[in-house]
């Protein structure tokens, strides 16, 4: 069975698909929970199953790598008997997290050192440790080590990154074709396409990622600051260059209306902390827009949650609740948030998916992103 198959294309560049791991199907689009150190913060592994109906999920080669560090995880048997998740995982390649310690790292054309943000103490990544900590961690999909640049950042920081990044992937790829797979399963690096804003840039290092010639690719670099509109017109740019028969994934977006303009650019897959960060801050998004539980409004609302949510959250608790138990600090209103907000998403792109089959996604889309975005 092929990796990817498309199912069907709307009337522009949102299309359903169907990405076959040894660890089960994914239905494209789709959004990933992000589980940076083995766990969906507040949420069970039975819970992300069965009520927010996930996928896949990530895992984090930065965080994993210094906490529980490699020798556990493969005397565990890798992440997914860690962890006990059965489904497909994905790990991003630590580039992200080591470039966002400005203040305590150093890049070279080795790799990078840093400070580790528990202890202290020194490391150092490379592409090649980066290859083999994500071997270690044994996700199906991983991701080639690049640098995210900081937005704003001047064309030449950007141009020489970039082709860091290109240098680098190469070594990402001869690594992985020397050294095989530690649990038996397969295991596809993604590469990323790296540029910043700059419509050239961008150009050039999605066709040097295309060539790479890999099972899927990735969108990386956006969601760092840029306007929205920006990101869109990149991630526009961006698909038209990558292979059309190989999943897009495009790496910390964003906002139920950011993930809908992504799929209809072409995108298959997203993940961003946002449901789960947003909800431990008492942010609900739902299909009529977007509730502060702390308001003053939820006080005497014994209305259920979300009428139209899709987890028992939704119908078991009501919004007056959730707001006492926010008001309260207690534990309880960040798993109940996080688990609702989850459980949205994953219907966000069940339903995108829908549309796409159907053929009115577009229609589709201008009628909610209007919803999505308003405050309740």
């Amino acid at each position: 069975m092929k990796f990817f198959e498309i199912e069907k294309t709307s009337e522009s560049k949102a299309r359903a698909g169907v990405i076959t791991t040894d660890h089960g199907q994914i239905q494209t689009p789709i959004f990933m929970p992000v589980g940076t150190v083995a766990s969906v913060k507040t949420v069970h592994q039975r819970e992300l199953k069965e009520d927010i109906k996930a996928q896949i999920i990530l895992g984090n080669t930065y965080h994993l790598m210094l906490r529980p560090k490699m020798d556990i995880m493969e005397q565990a048997g890798g992440l997914h008997k860690f962890m006990n998740w059965d489904r497909p995982i994905l790990t991003d390649s630590g580039g992200y997290q080591v470039f966002s310690l400005a203040k305590s790292r150093k890049i070279t054309e080795e790799g990078v050192k840093f400070k580790s943000h528990i202890d202290g103490s020194l490391q150092f990544m490379s592409p090649e440790i980066s290859m083999q900590i994500q071997r270690q961690i044994g996700a199906d999909i991983f991701m080639a080590f690049d640098e995210c640049i900081a937005y704003p950042s001047d064309y030449n920081a950007v141009k020489t990154s970039m082709e860091l990044t290109h240098r680098w992937l190469k070594r990402c790829i001869d690594w992985t074709e020397e050294n095989k797979e530690l649990y038996g399963h397969k295991q596809r690096l993604f590469p990323i396409v790296q540029g910043s804003c700059y419509s050239d840039l961008r150009k050039i290092s999605a066709e040097v990622i295309s060539e790479a010639g890999a099972e899927g690719n990735a969108i990386g670099g956006l969601s760092v600051g840029e306007p929205e509109e920006e990101m869109y017109r990149i991630t526009n740019e961006v698909t038209d260059i990558l292979p059309k028969d190989k999943p897009r994934y495009l790496m910390g977006v964003g906002t139920p209306w950011n993930i809908i303009e992504s799929i209809g650019l072409g995108v298959d897959m997203m993940d961003c902390v946002m449901p789960t960060r947003n909800a431990r801050n008492a942010m609900l998004f739902t299909w009529q827009g977007v509730m502060n539980m702390k308001n003053e409004k939820w006080k005497t609302d014994f209305s259920p949650l979300d009428e139209f949510g899709t987890s028992f959250v939704d119908q078991e608790y009501s919004k007056a609740y959730v707001r006492h138990l926010f008001v309260a600090k207690e534990y309880l209103a960040k798993q109940i948030a996080s688990i609702h907000n989850l459980a949205f998403y994953l219907d966000l792109v069940k339903v995108a998916r829908e549309h796409i089959i159907a053929g009115d996604f577009y229609q589709w889309k201008e009628q909610i992103i209007p919803q999505l975005k308003q405050r309740l």
